[in-house]
């Protein structure tokens, strides 16, 4: 017996090399790290059907985990001895017709094990192995029947998909289960069995959707199905009423828009991305850092997926579809602008999730309803999905104001049908270095943007000499839709939406807030990295120079700073000290040094500064209330606790509204206190009884102090440039004129100033600033549309005034009123 055994193992070990020779594997879903198995309990693998090549495939890798040899207890002889047992033995074959799974033996012996030994427990680890995933939904039958051949059965249909999929193995262990705790109600050991397996059945199902995605239908039948829905029907009978053209003609328009949005994911296509992207990866990336994905991976199973990504530059899909790729989730399908579905780049792009949507169509009511009809399908159809909400790329590193389109057609779709729930994942993305750097800088200076093109994307060829240091992604906290309408409309699912085409009064408000909600869970998830430590520090210095020591003091107090009190719990901080993260920024160039006797200075030159507030934009948000409370302090002032809590929450809803800050106003006076003792932790401030004050200006810290007042300095400017414009205007002036105006006269202060921060002259700053004074009342429209001071401009006044120096309120109100004569005051 001992020599068979012996033979056996032999066997085994032998067909296991000669598997992993033509085979590469993968470990896919939670970390086994988190999964704690007690080695004093014995361990089973639960396979769904019995696999030879999975058991081979899952001894290799458990073995590599160190994890505990299975064994239950003394009575080996009354069980098989394997520790994988599978959940059913197959019922029919390939190309017959499916028999009713039947509870494999192994199953039931192991339940039955269990009832007799009362104080034992079983740990059931589900595995699922994986021979390729995602195929190609068209014209590759053999890969789609193979990519899971564990459902099929068969030697030789097991040995075409190894050969086939082999070098795509993934293999996926979910958390333990505890079979005493599955039988509490069993009567059994064939109850049990049946109740474990109906348990395991379910759970492999989910796993397979997360991996996976749903089942795929054909793309051909997908986009001729779509002009038959009902939504669309109706659109082309409204078309060929308007148009005056015939049925078959609106249909076959109908047809074309469906073809010309619909993705088409190919197997082959992401294996190709696959490898350009690694090697594109770590040609110009130092590594990619990848923060609270296994709550998602949790979350994925019951849920369709939207994620919700920050846009900041083109990389920004490909990276995250690789990253979920590599880390065994679906594939998404991504909204893409129609200026993307350039020759070659466009197929690629199509093949490999993207969907492709014009710019604009509020004209086109038959384009809408194809678009939505399309939306529709791939949300009930559980499909992941991906889209920016922010609509473009942003070209000064901040979260833009969200545009709620896209939001408003998923709630339309969800409320003509919520089985399938949807789950918003916001996703920040951290670059060290942007990729479109070059071109962000010439729009910024006023550079006309350029079309995407082929050539365009061939010339970026040139910069992958270069490095682009690392990446940082952090899925932020779910956003379950379900919940989120029950707050904000209770009873929606009771009401009936098919007489408004399901678009209710409430739909513009609830998305809205949902669109915020969005953008504040992106901030929330940020990553800080060595270059938005380095920009936070220099630009907040006089000429964006600061000696090498300064410099890295400053950069280490912001990291202690959001050490004392964290802007949330998903907020990443980098690793080392200040003077690691100058050197690395020497190494991206980003800053220069200068070398002196006296000690060598770090500096910037004109195109370093402005590139380096892309990088501070990334942040600012998390130190925006500590530098608002440097700004009330610098002028060594003393400031008692309820007079700190007043300015802040006077000053708090436009910074909210800009920067889309996370606490609401009664969360104020507890945060303020937080941070007051954050700063007087670190030695910025005194506490005494007279209140709070700045430490001597001869100080270190008061040097350290006045560099975190400097980041919140240009944006209280803006302030008090735009309110000074409403007061002090020879013309009353509109919305749209006082937006132009403020910013003309923002780019003449940044010039006679030298002023480096194109956000200071961003006319969607202005614009969200100037609708904040509107809705809060401190300006209010008159019949002719001009605006006009409030009584309570005064009261912003002057907390703006005591937190601006005198001589530059002076030099802003010289500049408005010089300014009084431009073009744009003669044509009000």
């Amino acid at each position: 017996m001992s020599f068979l055994k012996s033979l056996r193992r032999t066997l085994f070990r032998w067909q296991q090399t000669w598997l992993y020779s033509i085979i590469r594997t993968q470990i896919i879903g939670p970390s086994v790290d988190e999964f704690n198995l007690d080695p004093s309990k014995p361990v089973v693998y639960a396979l769904l059907y019995r696999s030879r090549a999975e058991q081979l495939v899952i001894d290799r890798e458990v073995r590599q985990f160190g994890w505990p040899a299975p064994r239950l207890g003394d009575d080996q002889h009354q069980l098989d001895s394997s520790p994988f047992f599978p959940i059913y033995r197959r019922a029919g074959a390939p190309f017959r017709k499916r028999a009713t799974p039947v509870v494999h033996r192994y199953l039931v012996r192991h339940c039955q094990w269990l009832q007799e030994h009362d104080a034992d427990d079983i740990q059931v680890v589900p595995v699922r192995v994986f021979w390729g995933r995602a195929p190609d939904k068209e014209g590759s039958f053999l890969r789609i029947w193979l990519q899971n051949s564990g459902t099929l059965g068969g030697r030789l249909t097991t040995l075409m998909a190894i050969l086939l999929n082999g070098r795509n193995t993934f293999v996926h262990f979910s958390k333990p289960l505890s079979l005493r705790e599955l039988s509490e109600d069993s009567k059994s050991p064939e109850l049990l069995a049946r109740k474990v397996a109906r348990v395991l059945r379910v759970h492999n199902r989910h796993v397979s959707a997360s991996v996976l995605g749903p089942d795929l239908s054909h793309r051909r039948t997908l986009v001729h199905k779509i002009p038959h829905a009902p939504t669309v029907v109706k659109a082309i009978e409204e078309e060929v009423t308007s148009k005056g053209i015939s049925r078959q003609q609106a249909q076959g328009k109908a047809l074309k828009y469906a073809d010309e949005i619909a993705s088409n994911i190919s197997y082959t296509n992401v294996r190709f991305l696959d490898v350009v992207l690694t090697w594109v990866w770590n040609k110009i990336y130092d590594g990619v850092q990848v923060h609270n994905i296994d709550h998602l991976k949790e979350v994925s199973k019951d849920n369709a997926i939207i994620y919700v990504p920050c846009h900041r530059s083109h990389i920004d899909y490909l990276l995250l579809s690789y990253l979920l790729y590599h880390q065994g989730l679906q594939l998404p399908q991504i909204a893409a602008g129609i200026n993307l579905n350039m020759p070659i780049v466009g197929p690629i792009l199509r093949r490999g999730g993207a969907f492709f949507m014009r710019r604009t169509f509020r004209d086109n009511p038959l384009y809408s309803a194809v678009f939505d009809q399309y939306l529709h399908t791939i949300f009930t159809h559980g499909y992941a999905t991906e889209y920016f909400v922010e609509g473009g790329r942003s070209r000064t590193g901040r979260t833009l104001n969200p545009k709620a389109g896209m939001l408003a057609m998923t709630l339309r779709s969800y409320l003509r049908d919520s089985r399938k729930p949807i789950l918003f994942v916001p996703v920040y993305t951290g670059y060290e270095k942007v990729f479109e750097a070059g071109s962000y800088l010439g729009e910024l200076r006023g550079k006309k943007k350029q079309k995407e093109s082929l050539l365009g994307v061939l010339g970026t060829l040139r910069s992958f000499r270069k490095s682009f240091g690392k990446v940082h992604v952090t899925f932020g906290e779910p956003i379950y839709l379900t919940q989120f309408l029950d707050q904000q409309q209770p009873g929606w699912q009771q009401q009936n939406y098919q007489e408004c085409d399901f678009r209710p009064q409430w739909a513009r408000d609830v998305v809205d807030n949902l669109a915020l909600k969005v953008v504040t869970e992106i901030n929330r998830a940020t990553s800080v990295n060595p270059i938005n430590l380095v920009a936070l520090s220099i630009l907040a210095s006089p000429r964006q120079a600061m000696e090498e020591a300064q410099l890295i003091a400053q950069m280490d107090a912001y990291k202690r700073l959001m050490e004392f009190t964290p802007y949330s719990p998903l907020t990443q901080l980098p690793e080392g000290n200040g003077q690691d993260w100058l050197s690395y920024a020497e190494q991206l160039e980003v800053v220069s040094r200068s070398s002196h006797p006296m000690g060598d200075l770090i500096q910037t030159n004109e195109r370093q500064a402005v590139t380096l507030t892309y990088y501070r934009n990334n942040v600012l948000h998390l130190y925006a209330l500590p530098s608002l409370l440097a700004c009330l302090f610098i002028s060594n002032d003393r400031y008692q606790r309820e007079e700190v809590i007043e300015m802040v929450q006077t000053l708090y809803p436009f910074l909210q509204a800009e920067l889309f800050l996370q606490w609401p106003p009664e969360a104020l006076p507890e945060l303020v206190q937080q941070w007051l003792e954050a700063l007087v932790g670190v030695g910025y401030l005194y506490h005494g009884e007279q209140g709070y004050h700045a430490t001597p200006a001869h100080s270190d810290e008061f040097n350290q102090l006045n560099g975190l007042a400097g980041n919140m300095l240009q944006t209280l400017q803006r302030y008090y440039l735009t309110i000074s414009l409403i007061q002090h205007t020879h013309a009353p002036l509109d919305a749209a004129q006082l937006e132009e105006r403020a910013t003309l006269l923002a780019q003449r202060i940044g010039l006679l100033y030298g002023i480096n921060s194109p956000e200071f002259f961003d006319k969607q700053l202005f614009r969200t600033l100037i609708r904040q004074l509107l809705r809060l009342e401190f300006a209010q429209e008159g019949d002719d549309g001009k605006l006009q001071a409030t009584q309570q401009m005064p009261e912003l006044l002057v907390v703006l005034e005591g937190l601006l120096d005198g001589a530059l309120r002076q030099s802003i109100q010289r500049s408005v009123v010089a300014g009084g004569n431009t073009p744009t005051e003669k044509n009000a």
